[in-house]
């Protein structure tokens, strides 16, 4: 993409103006990512612009083949979809070879075998599908009716981001006759909606129950600011997330639960719409670091609360979404950096422990592309 090319994205007062030229510079950036990249399961991209090799059964493994499956649909190119076929191959070899998957198979498994099989009928996708929503639905505890969240000692701790991995519990519901799938993922949800989000719209990121009588013990601050800060990307979980779960169930307080969450998200954004990586971070945000993941994230689920709102009422989150990508696209981007193996800079990853904070995440790159993706028309859902 060249200089002028941007120069002219920068005096677009609109997305849809610059929309077309968006997405053809996007299949650019994306073939060049698949040479850049090749067998690497990318996470994080620092200063360099480089890329990491994250180890396979890290939960971002499923962001990039996303990425090359959405490309794919759209084109109908062959050549993302080679780039694509074997990642759920190889996540399937590295949950026997480590035993080291937790609540996160959603993210893992519906970038990979679910859309695999969705386009292509693929039965093996359909099978490491199921094991993976077998392997999610066994992580429920029922006395406090949630998923319980990683593999250490923590047995009775749950956390926000889980709602986007229940779509995996619904999709196998579908596909299997099995209500036992999506009861379990109606349970969560409601603890989401019940526990998680506070009357405000902000969210907890991490709670603390007593795993064996479901008593909620206490919110702890994870990757936000504090127990009762506001965590931007923890706000685009629960917002994306429940709008999936209402388009599964409809069930019309999973729809206001995400309202409520967007119309927090939204109120808190600063002039250029790109979320910092917590609201409460502090009293002035100024110097705190953006999270254009949030952001994406966040675009993405607005835009599915539009499709399912009256047009009077959608309109409002559909230009919300507008703006933010605009934002994104004109101020965040790598697009005069051919070398940059990113599409987005400004991430955060966790503030709190001083990890990957000014950096690219691929997760934040794959809820851009979904985004454009589903401005573009894009019908198939992953999540």
């Amino acid at each position: 993409m060249s200089v002028n090319q941007t120069a002219t994205w920068h005096g677009a007062q609109k997305f849809e103006e610059i929309l077309p030229q968006v997405w053809e510079a996007l299949q650019v950036k994306v073939d060049r990512m698949i040479e850049q990249l090749g067998d690497k399961s990318p996470h994080v991209a620092k200063e360099d612009g480089l890329y990491d090799d994250m180890r396979i059964d890290w939960w971002t493994s499923g962001f990039w083949p996303g990425i090359l499956w959405i490309l794919h649909d759209l084109t109908g190119k062959e050549h993302y979809k080679e780039a694509a076929w074997r990642w759920d191959e190889k996540l399937e070899q590295a949950s026997i070879r480590t035993n080291n998957f937790h609540h996160d198979v959603g993210f893992q498994y519906l970038p990979t075998a679910v859309i695999k099989h969705k386009l292509t009928g693929d039965s093996d996708g359909l099978r490491r599908g199921l094991q993976a929503a077998n392997f999610l639905a066994g992580r429920f505890n029922l006395a406090g009716s949630f998923l319980r969240a990683w593999n250490q000692e923590k047995i009775g701790w749950s956390i926000v981001d889980s709602t986007m991995n229940l779509s995996i519990l619904f999709w196998s519901a579908e596909m299997t006759g099995d209500p036992r799938f999506e009861q379990i993922g109606r349970a969560h949800a409601d603890t989401v909606v019940d526990k998680f989000i506070r009357e405000d719209g902000s969210v907890n990121h991490i709670l603390s129950f007593n795993p064996k009588t479901g008593e909620l013990i206490e919110s702890l601050g994870g990757q936000g600011a504090g127990p009762q800060s506001a965590w931007s990307r923890g706000a685009s979980w629960a917002l994306n997330g429940l709008a999936n779960v209402y388009r599964y169930t409809g069930e019309v307080r999973y729809l206001r639960a995400a309202q409520r969450v967007a119309n927090y998200f939204l109120a808190c954004l600063p002039e250029d719409h790109v979320a910092h990586w917590d609201f409460r971070a502090a009293e002035s945000l100024d110097a705190e670091p953006r999270d254009t993941s949030a952001a994406t994230c966040a675009a993405s689920g607005l835009i599915e609360l539009a499709d399912f709102l009256p047009a009077v009422e959608g309109n409002v989150y559909r230009r919300a979404a507008e703006r933010i990508l605009l934002s994104l696209t004109q101020n965040y981007g790598t697009w005069d950096q051919p070398e940059h193996q990113a599409i987005l800079l400004e991430g955060t990853g966790n503030k709190p422990a001083g990890q990957n904070i000014n950096v690219s995440l691929i997760y934040g790159d794959y809820y851009y592309v979904e985004a454009i993706a589903k401005l573009l028309g894009w019908k198939q859902r992953i999540f």
